[in-house]
Order: C-alpha cells, then structure tokens, then sequence
C-alpha cells in the first residue's frame, strides 16, 4: 500500500479543458448516474491532498468547480493548446501549494479504477512520470508527474505540443499495468458515454 505521505504531497487535476467538439457539448459537464461526469472522475482524487480542474474561462466547467470550492487552472495561453497545456497549469499550481507530484485523469473517463493513484504513486519510485497502461495501449493523460518536469514540459510547449506518449518517452516515465482495459474507456462522443453506461 502507498505510504500516507505520498498521498499528502500529492494534488489532483482534473483535465477538463478541451473543446469537446467531438461531444458536441460540455462533456465534462454530462450527465451522469445523477451527476455529472467530471464528479464522478474527481472521485479518483478524494485520497490526495488537493483538488483543482483545469477548464476553460467561462465554461460550465469552471462554474461547476468554483461552486464546489475547487481551484480552478487555466492554461497559459503562450502555449498551444491540448492537454499537456492543462498539464503544465497544474504542475505550476501544485509547486505553489508546495506539492511535489500531480495526479492527472481527461474529465470523460468515469470507470477509472478507484485506486488508480495510489496504485500509479505506489510504482513512481524514482521516475519522473508513471502513466496507466493496457492490453489496449497507453492512458498516458492518467499519470502520475512529479512537479520536477515543469522546466522540461515548458521548454517543449514553447516550441509545439508534443504527443502525450512521446513527452512520456522522452522524460523516462513508468508504464503502470492494468489488467481491466474497460476501466480507462474514453467518452469522446455521446454515443461512447452510451455504451460506456450500457456495460454498468
């Protein structure tokens, strides 16, 4: 079991600041099993030290977090956008916090198993990442960063975005094996939220 202090160094950010144009809506702001689904993946959180969303200004996201008292990040717009921007906000919030490690999951994987940062802090050890990993292939936005990587994340963002997996390859991250391949499906579009929903 992941030692207590690992936890309580630990901050999560809840990656929610995509366009959603696939959704065709505010998909972390769909409904789910008397929720929303952005909730239901800060769930995963609820061990660590510290909570913040990384949103859009202005989006119902944004409004949701503030009302449920959580920080709310945004991403600096001198870089590109997509995920790793949201990355880096949250690496740059956790080192003002004084917390060494960030916790990140997308807003629209709402089956991730319940341990699944403990389990990914408890396989960190020294590396500077650890990510999730499948049968199916990587989860590489459902990771574990130590807060050290910012300078690195930073100096590749000034330049383009690079893919997830590739900064991942780059840094020497940890692929963490999970077993249930199900449990990291990705509501991309309405109908992947149905058949997500159809296998509960």
């Amino acid at each position: 079991m992941v030692e207590h202090e690992l936890l309580t160094a630990t901050g999560g950010v809840l990656l929610a600041g995509g366009l959603s144009t696939r959704f065709g809506a505010e998909k972390a702001m769909a409904q789910w099993h008397g929720g929303v689904l952005m909730d239901a993946v800060c769930a995963r959180f609820t061990a660590l030290a510290q909570i913040a969303v990384s949103a859009r200004p202005g989006s119902a996201a944004e409004h949701h977090a503030l009302a449920r008292g959580l920080d709310v990040l945004h991403d600096d717009p001198a870089y590109p956008s997509g995920p790793l921007a949201g990355v880096a906000a949250g690496l740059v919030w956790a080192k003002r916090r004084n917390l060494r490690r960030v916790a990140t999951a997308p807003c629209d994987t709402p089956l991730l198993p319940l341990a699944i940062f403990p389990i990914l802090l408890s396989q960190l050890v020294d590396a500077p990442a650890a990510f999730a990993a499948t049968s199916e292939g990587p989860n590489p936005l459902c990771a574990i960063w130590r807060t050290d990587v910012l300078s690195d994340l930073q100096a590749r963002l000034a330049d383009h975005h690079p893919s997830v997996q590739r900064f991942h390859a780059e840094l020497g991250s940890t692929a963490v094996r999970f077993a249930d391949a199900t449990a990291f499906a990705n509501a991309n579009t309405k109908e992947a939220l149905a058949a997500i929903e159809a296998r509960l």
